[in-house]
């Protein structure tokens, strides 16, 4: 087995450096795609891909693929990689310990001599947050072909700039058509990332391996009812959207418990109400709904059980509903020779490990569409993500790194 050395102070020390490029003051981290602070951090990561060697290219929309040459490099390739953007005031963990893990593997086996018969290549996906269009894994559905460039054209930021006017101003006028990859571009595809729920740090253990990616079913519920005075309207005669929008709330509380298991959670995220005064009955609600569970046909069960609850109030209550699908997504299961390939990596090391599923979605659910994937998970203190204080600590991401070095090189030599 060939020897590698995880130079984690040079690792830890570029997570700093990558931090650093924020629209937020530090300890926040906020990247937005296409920015400024966007473009800067990715200038900063293709000059590291540079100095350890490896070629680069982007696609049309910026995913960026970093490639250590095999000696057969026609054939399909092993992958790995994540993303850097982040949500307004994140932490400096999520996403960057897969990218920056990911380069510090490869260069680990270029310094033990090693040299893989297939290629192995580093992919930086783009927009992996849903901050800037509202759609989570942008880079990853389009590079899949669960995103098609016609569709994505269509969308709007928050400033109502277009998609193709936002890409241009980043610098991206490729043709659109070319993003997505071939089902024969990855032999397999792995990502390294921290938790993001604190189950492995519960059990004290390093590594874990995850079996399967849970997905949402994302909608809102447009409720209109009838707005009016306070005090003038009595209460048999009302039509007040909130109150349906309130017991449907708890109804989809309730359809997960009665129709869903362990791995079922549903959560009301977004409440907008019209016109929102305190002296006013609202009249229109929004309720921005996510249903997530790894298996489709019972997210699927759950999410018809809440819709007819919803009538049902709403009829009640005299009121109008329209659903708005935002996005359904498949669950995925991890691919069964990567994740033996994972364990034995583990056992090898004397790494102690447990199988997990993960709750949060991640570019691999979309990558499973077109390459065998699987995913590693290092602990992250008390399972906190998204936030300034996200943390992972050096000997945790030493062991994810070394861990996936190891898989990289196995699936190299296949």
């Amino acid at each position: 087995m060939t020897e590698m050395n995880i130079d984690i102070d040079a690792l830890m020390h570029e997570l700093e450096e990558l931090a650093a490029f924020s629209d937020t003051p530090p300890p926040s981290v906020t990247r937005v795609l296409w920015t400024e602070t966007d473009q800067k951090a990715r200038a900063y990561l293709k000059r590291r891909i540079e100095e350890a060697g490896f070629s680069w290219r982007e696609d049309a929309i910026g995913n960026i693929f970093a490639t250590f040459e095999g000696k057969n490099p026609r054939l399909p390739k092993v992958g790995t990689g994540s993303h850097i953007d982040a949500i307004p005031h994140a932490g400096k963990y999520d996403g960057t310990v897969g990218v920056l893990g990911g380069l510090e593997a490869m260069r680990a086996l270029k310094r033990s001599g090693f040299q893989p018969r297939r290629s192995i290549e580093l992919l930086v996906f783009n927009a992996e947050e849903p901050t800037r269009f509202g759609v989570g894994c942008l880079g990853s559905r389009m590079l899949s072909g669960a995103l098609k460039p016609e569709e994505a054209l269509k969308f709007r930021d928050q400033d109502h700039m277009s998609f193709d006017d936002a890409r241009a101003q980043g610098g991206f006028l490729g043709d659109l058509g070319k993003v997505q990859l071939s089902d024969q571009h990855y032999f397999a595809f792995v990502e390294l990332h921290i938790e993001q729920m604190p189950n492995l740090e519960k059990a004290g253990l390093p590594i874990g391996v995850v079996t399967a990616i849970a997905a949402p079913s994302s909608f809102k519920l447009h409720l209109t009812g009838q707005g009016g005075h306070a005090g003038a309207v009595l209460m048999p005669d009302r039509k007040d959207a909130f109150l349906a929008a309130s017991e449907i709330a708890l109804c989809i509380e309730q359809a997960v418990k009665d129709h869903g298991t362990i791995d079922t959670v549903g959560t009301v995220g977004l409440v907008q109400v019209h016109p929102n005064a305190i002296n006013s009955i609202p009249s229109k609600v929004e309720l921005g709904v996510d249903l997530r569970d790894i298996e489709a046909t019972r997210r699927d069960r759950v999410l018809q059980s809440l819709l007819q609850a919803a009538e049902d109030i709403c009829l009640k209550r005299g009121i109008r509903m329209e659903l708005e699908m935002l996005n359904q997504d498949p669950p995925s299961k991890s691919d069964p020779m990567l994740v033996k390939t994972i364990q034995s990596n583990c056992e090898k090391l004397g790494i102690p490990y447990q199988n997990m599923v993960s709750r949060a979605y991640h570019d691999s659910l979309f990558m499973a569409r077109i390459a065998p994937t699987a995913m590693i998970f290092i602990p992250c203190k008390d399972g906190i993500s998204h936030r300034p204080d996200e943390y992972a600590s050096p000997e945790h991401i030493r062991t994810g790194v070394e861990v996936l070095a190891g898989v990289l090189r196995d699936l190299g030599e296949v």
